[in-house]
């Protein structure tokens, strides 16, 4: 009899933490259902890369991990009320307090679930830190989503309301049932340290040095599959946590000391025969400029938006920019530039800045760098340049004219400095509106001092809006890239029609260039295709010129200040291309997510050498046409992966020390 009863007040105390049970089983089934169904959306991609045994297993295992975390907080916290769990109130409020923490959680995760396919379809890869930081810009988010993806914005609010209101009858109905049990203290004692270790061991998910993590998950070759294994309240609650380690977020791709790493950037050949004199500023050399004037030139640089080189006919792609088919063959045009990220702040960064691209957010964003950071306007400013940044939208965006501000741009003209603009979209006025403001600034400039300019454009953005009647539509319907593209080209061909025929054009260096292509996806760990844009120098008494050598973004900062005809300290590792007694160095940098990809030219064609998290260097042979990785099976030597880590970690290291700026003399 004692036996029985001891048996029946043991399960009454098991019965508190069903809300455990029932959470940890809805959760698990509810996160497979969407991770198959988002399989199934992809599933060429998936079964090339995985076969589906091990990708559900794996998935539920990341599952368990997330599950544990939400399990954990409430058994730490909730425990001592288990000391006077004997009290029917204490039960009730025992009950409640976990039932609405889980109802909460099983909301997270659905509503990021079911948010997932079209920001997927959008960036390819689950939730990340763009998910958040673009928050802080509702307008544009929200007209994106309501042109480009209306379907999956509303499915997901109607979908999330019945959720909450199944929810709260559920629980209503559940408190209205609740009767007390019978509980021995000495049993809870028990159970709750074995449900805490059994949880951590759950979030755990290995018995290695390391617990898993998201690099632990990526077992294919497929970024976007690798991220499908995961679930997205994962994925995005690591970029958060990520944020804590941004001044060293490419500290992970070696163990070099700052002193090598340094030591190995200064080796290339470029750099090699430099003086860098500043202890407290470990890359600032002194670059003396190709060209010699004895007034320096204008510099514009148009930072076209999502102009890969998939737009590009004579770079494998479509014909697209008959306009600036034609205008490369009037200036320095180049075949095998690559841009360094995938989003527009990467490509500002690098263009405007000569800076390596990281892990971490760009520098555009990061705190640390929205004053004494180097770009062509803070080292033009001090050679008495007027400078100056022109967009067509909120110039607030992405932290903009924060950082233009601060490091050197004199003013800022955005959307609201317009009169009667021909067109404004989503993302503000039309490209044409924009090079006709640039047209403007140039030809009512103050010839006393010369002009530096970035004009950035936006139509090719999505949703795609663009004035009615001004291109032949490549196709049906209107508001598609490839349309986007035609008129962001017809409005680039408008803008040197008019250049060309203007006083400014013989004393000003222009430079187009696309800050990153669209919507870079594919089923490498790096797409490198997707990092090919277009690039071209011309202007003033530039002559045409094909530059065929491997090159980076990075590169054109110096280069442009070498043509122009400034010679000055620079922080920047990129190449002068200019230079005509140096060879170029035939390679480029792109990250990737967490991956970060290195290609340089070798005597049997382009590699690809890639680092990632808590992985092992690998090196692919890589073709352009088609596309395509073939991996390199002997490991590259060790020389070599200590260039390619040193130039991944440098920028981790600049940042961190604040050492990327020429000081004051």
């Amino acid at each position: 009899m004692w036996a029985a009863t001891s048996n029946n007040t043991l399960w009454q105390t098991l019965a508190l933490f069903k809300p455990v049970t029932y959470f940890a089983g809805a959760t698990l089934a509810l996160l497979t259902c969407c991770r198959l169904l988002l399989a199934g959306l992809y599933a060429e991609r998936v079964e090339s890369a995985i076969n589906w045994l091990d990708f559900i297993v794996l998935g539920v295992r990341a599952d368990l991990i997330q599950v544990g975390y939400f399990t954990l907080i409430p058994l730490l916290v909730l425990s001592p009320l288990s000391m006077v769990l004997h009290k029917s109130i204490a039960q009730r409020w025992w009950r409640r307090l976990w039932t609405v923490w889980f109802l909460i959680c099983a909301l997270v995760l659905w509503f990021m679930e079911v948010s997932t396919p079209a920001f997927l379809a959008q960036y390819d890869t689950r939730p990340n830190r763009l998910f958040f930081e673009y928050l802080a810009y509702p307008k544009e988010v929200f007209s994106t989503l309501i042109h480009g993806f209306a379907g999956w914005l509303f499915t997901g609010i109607a979908s999330t309301l019945v959720f909450v209101y199944l929810s709260y009858r559920w629980y209503k109905k559940s408190e209205a049932n609740f009767q007390p049990r019978v509980i021995k203290r000495r049993y809870l004692i028990a159970v709750i340290p074995v449900l805490i270790v059994t949880t951590l061991f759950g979030i755990r998910s290995t018995l290695a040095h390391r617990p898993a993590n998201p690099a632990f998950f990526a077992v294919t070759s497929d970024a976007m599959v690798n991220s499908l294994i995961l679930n997205s309240t994962y994925t995005l609650e690591y970029a958060l946590y990520n944020l804590k380690h941004e001044a060293q977020a490419n500290r992970v791709y070696g163990k070099l000391t700052d002193e090598e790493i340094i030591n190995e950037v200064r080796k290339v050949p470029y750099l090699a025969n430099l003086e860098f004199p500043f202890a407290d500023y470990p890359t600032v050399h002194y670059q003396s400029a190709s060209a010699k004037r004895k007034i320096p030139l204008n510099i514009v640089v148009i930072l076209e938006e999502s102009l890969g080189a998939t737009f590009v006919e004579s770079l494998g792609g479509m014909p697209l920019t008959p306009n600036l088919e034609r205008l490369k063959k009037q200036g320095w045009w180049f075949e095998n530039l690559y841009a360094t990220g995938t989003r527009s702040v990467r490509g500002i960064e690098a263009v405007i800045s000569g800076f390596l691209p990281t892990r971490a957010r760009s520098t555009v964003k990061l705190s640390g760098s929205q004053r004494q950071f180097f770009t062509l306007a803070d080292t033009l400013s001090r050679e008495g340049y007027n400078t100056e940044f022109i967009y067509g939208g909120q110039a607030h965006f992405d932290n903009m004219a924060s950082f233009f501000i601060g490091n050197g741009f004199q003013s800022v003209i955005d959307q609201d400095d317009y009169e009667s603009p021909q067109f404004v979209g989503s993302w503000g006025v039309s490209d044409q509106d924009l090079l006709n403001k640039l047209h403007q600034r140039l030809s009512q400039a103050d010839n006393s001092a010369p002009q530096f300019t970035l004009a950035f454009t936006s139509s090719n953005h999505e949703p795609f809006e663009f004035p009615d009647g001004e291109i032949t539509l490549a196709e049906q319907p209107k508001q598609t890239v490839n349309n986007a593209v035609k008129y962001a080209d017809h409005a680039l061909g408008e803008f040197f029609a008019k250049a060309q025929k203007s006083d400014y054009w013989q004393n000003t260096l222009f430079l187009v260039v696309a800050d990153h292509d669209t919507r870079v996806y594919g089923d490498e760990l790096i797409p490198v295709s997707k990092f090919h844009i277009p690039g071209l120098i011309l202007g003033a008494d530039i002559k045409p010129k094909t530059i065929s050598a491997i090159s980076s973004q990075i590169d054109l900062p110096p280069t442009l200040l070498s043509l122009a005809g400034i010679s000055a300290y620079l922080p920047t590792v990129g190449q002068d291309l200019s230079q005509p007694d140096v060879q170029p160095e035939n390679r480029a940098m792109m990250q990737f997510g967490d991956n970060y990809g290195w290609l340089e030219q070798h005597i049997n064609g382009p590699r690809l050498t890639l680092l990632q998290v808590d992985k092992s260097v690998k090196q692919f042979c890589y073709q352009s046409s088609p596309q395509s990785l073939a991996l390199i099976e002997d490991r590259p030597q060790p020389e070599h992966i200590r260039k390619v880590q040193a130039f991944a970690m440098l920028p981790s290291i600049l940042y961190q020390q604040r050492a990327y700026f020429v000081p004051r003399q």
